[in-house]
């Protein structure tokens, strides 16, 4: 590996650039969002927007394997649907296989012939993170296989800094606290401002 490749790998993606591509893409939205934790948002990061553009997807994944490449992941998996092209990117910087897990009535499943056993060394990655649920339950399927987790990343940690996961390694590359309701608490409920989900229209606020 060349001097100039080496400097390049180990680039860090800023703060600053990491908003800049929030705000060039209109990634961050507000209105009265149904999350897909079922709580309830006026504000929503839509990944989708920011990774719709390979330079930035580019930029993400590089970012986010600098961060895990100590601890050799084998393997780099994401909910589906936010988590896979944040989970191919990740995986494509540190040549490790991409896979993703789907949702089958309320529980994660590998399907499609994707398999890990006790030799894989596994990095979850998502988009954002509200409670942190999907990726224990990804978690939880993968150690059922004999894998070993050692990481867990998304772009956006939604919940300021409040999800822990004991035991794991969890490195976002960016923190926002938006406040995030139940259902029957939810004052945007309580005005009859209709709930919508993510990728339908909302008002841009970066």
């Amino acid at each position: 590996m060349t001097t100039r490749s080496r400097k390049n790998r180990g680039t860090k993606l800023s703060r600053e650039r990491l908003l800049e591509m929030f705000r060039s893409s209109r990634a961050l939205m507000r209105g009265h969002f149904e999350l897909s934790s079922g709580l309830h948002s006026g504000h929503y990061f839509q990944c989708a927007q920011l990774m719709q553009y390979p330079a930035q997807a580019q930029a993400i994944g590089k970012e986010i394997a600098r961060r895990f490449r100590s601890v050799r992941p084998t393997v780099v998996i994401g909910p589906a649907a936010g988590g896979i092209v944040v989970a191919y990117e990740t995986a494509r910087q540190l040549g490790a296989r991409a896979l993703y897990a789907e949702r089958v009535d309320a529980e994660m499943q590998l399907r499609r012939g994707f398999a890990v056993s006790s030799k894989d060394r596994v990095l979850i990655t998502e988009d954002a993170i509200t409670t942190g649920e999907s990726a224990r339950k990804v978690a939880a399927l993968l150690e059922s296989y004999g894998a070993k987790v050692v990481g867990i990343s998304c772009i956006v940690d939604r919940s300021g800094g409040k999800v822990r996961f004991p035991r794991r390694k969890f490195n976002p590359l960016f923190r926002l606290h938006f406040e995030a309701f139940l259902p029957e608490s939810c004052p945007l409920c309580s005005e009859h401002i209709p709930v919508t989900r993510p990728g339908r229209p909302a008002r841009v606020i970066l």
